[in-house]
C-alpha cells in the first residue's frame, strides 16, 4: 500500500509484554477449518513503497501454517520489486521460492526501498506473473490461496486471460477496501466513514473483475488493518539481531528516510495473519460492489466476500512479534520461545 494515499497516523504507546493473550474458542473459519496441511499461497505484492509488504512477507516465512509457493510483484516498477523480494529471500535464508515480476505500470508512489532493492537478483525474464498465477492454479485446482496486498492489476489481467483458470484458486485473501471506517479512523473518535482505499483505487477495473470472479474473497479492509508499529515494538523487533529482523530494519530505515513518517502501519500484514490465525480478524459475509471511484460498497445481493470489520491491535501484535523475534539464526537450544 502506498503511504502517500494515507493520512499521517500519530504515535501510540501501550505496554508490549504483559504475557501473551490466551486464545480460546477458536472458530471454524472458512479459511482454514479442518486444514491439516499448511495453506499453500502465492503472495502478490507491491513491496518497496510502504513498509508493510515486507512485514507481511516476513510473517508468511515465519508461519508454520503457511507454505509460500511463490511471490509475484505488482504495480509500478515490478522488475525492481522482484529484485527486492529476491534479496529479502536470500538474506533471510528462504532462497528457492520463485519470484516473478508482474505487469509494470505508471505509479506516483515513492519506491522508498529502491536502493536496497537494486542489490537483488533479477527475476527470470522468460516468466511473467499472469501466466505464472494461472499455471499454478490450473496445476493444483482448489489448493492455492492467492494473497493480494497490492493493486490488483495482475489479478485483473489473469481473469481477462482465463477466467475459468483463475477460478481454480481456492480463495483470494485481500488487503483492500473500506467498508465503514476509512484512513485514520482508529476508534478513538467519531469515524468519518469509508475511503477509496489505495489497492482498490489504483486499479478499479481490476478490482471490479475480482469481485465478480466467483472466487471466494476474504477481505481485510481499512476497518481492521490500521495497526501501528510504535517505538516500543520497533525497539524490541530490531534489537533481535536475526537475519530476518536485520533485513526488516534495513528496509524500515530506508522507508523512514524517504517518507519521514515516524510510525509504520502494518495494513498488509493482517492478510497473512488471518491465514495463520483467522480468529485475529473474524469475518462476516457481504455483497460488495466496487464503484467507479474505488469505494467498496456493501449492498443487497448474494454474498461475494467475507470481510473483517474489526480487530484487536494488542492481540495482533502479541501474535506477530514473537514470530518475528524468534531468532532462527541462533543454535538449537539458544533460540527464543517458539512462535505462538
Amino acid at each position: 500500500m502506498n503511504l502517500t494515499m494515507r493520512v499521517a497516523l500519530g504515535w501510540l504507546a501501550m505496554p508490549l509484554w504483559g504475557g501473551l493473550l490466551a486464545v480460546s474458542g477458536v472458530p471454524q473459519s472458512a479459511a482454514t477449518a479442518g486444514d491439516a496441511q499448511p495453506a499453500k499461497i502465492i503472495l502478490d505484492t507491491d513491496i518497496g513503497d510502504d513498509i508493510d509488504d515486507a512485514f507481511a512477507l516476513a510473517l508468511a516465512l515465519r508461519s508454520p501454517e503457511i507454505e509460500v509457493l511463490g511471490v509475484t510483484t505488482a504495480w509500478g516498477d515490478t522488475a525492481l520489486r522482484a529484485r527486492l523480494v529476491n534479496r529479502f529471500l536470500k538474506e533471510t535464508g528462504a532462497e528457492g521460492i520463485p519470484v516473478v515480476a508482474g505487469i509494470a505500470t505508471k505509479s506516483k508512489a515513492i519506491f522508498s526501498q529502491s536502493d536496497w532493492a537494486r542489490e537483488g537478483q533479477s527475476a527470470p525474464a522468460h516468466l511473467e506473473a499472469v501466466e505464472y498465477l494461472l499455471a499454478q492454479a490450473r496445476k493444483t485446482p482448489g489448493e492455492i490461496t492467492l494473497v493480494s496486498i497490492g493493486p490488483l492489476t495482475n489479478i485483473g489481467a489473469a481473469i481477462d486471460r482465463d477466467a475459468e483458470g483463475f477460478r481454480r484458486f481456492k480463495r483470494v485473501v485481500l488487503m483492500g477496501g473500506s467498508i465503514r471506517r476509512g484512513y485514520g479512523d482508529l476508534g478513538y473518535g467519531p469515524d468519518h466513514g469509508p475511503d477509496a482505499e489505495y489497492n482498490i483505487h489504483s486499479d478499479v477495473l481490476a478490482a471490479q473483475k475480482l469481485f465478480a470472479s466467483g472466487v471466494p474473497i476474504f477481505m481485510m479492509p481499512l476497518d481492521s488493518t490500521q495497526l501501528l508499529l510504535d517505538e516500543t515494538k520497533r525497539t524490541l523487533l530490531f534489537s533481535t539481531g536475526s537475519k530476518l529482523t536485520n533485513a526488516l530494519a534495513a528496509l524500515y530505515f530506508q522507508w523512514l528516510k524517504n517518507t519521514r513518517t515516524p510510525t509504520a502501519t502494518l495494513f498488509d500484514v493482517m492478510a497473512v495473519a488471518y491465514l495463520a490465525k483467522p480468529e485475529l480478524c473474524p469475518v462476516e459475509a457481504f455483497h460488495i460492489s466496487v464503484d467507479e471511484h474505488g469505494f467498496t460498497r456493501p449492498g443487497p445481493g448474494t454474498p461475494n466476500a467475507s470481510a473483517c470489520l474489526s480487530s484487536d491491535s494488542e492481540r495482533f501484535f502479541h501474535f506477530l512479534l514473537p514470530r518475528l523475534t524468534t531468532n532462527e539464526d541462533a543454535p538449537d537450544g539458544a533460540r527464543a520461545s517458539k512462535p505462538n
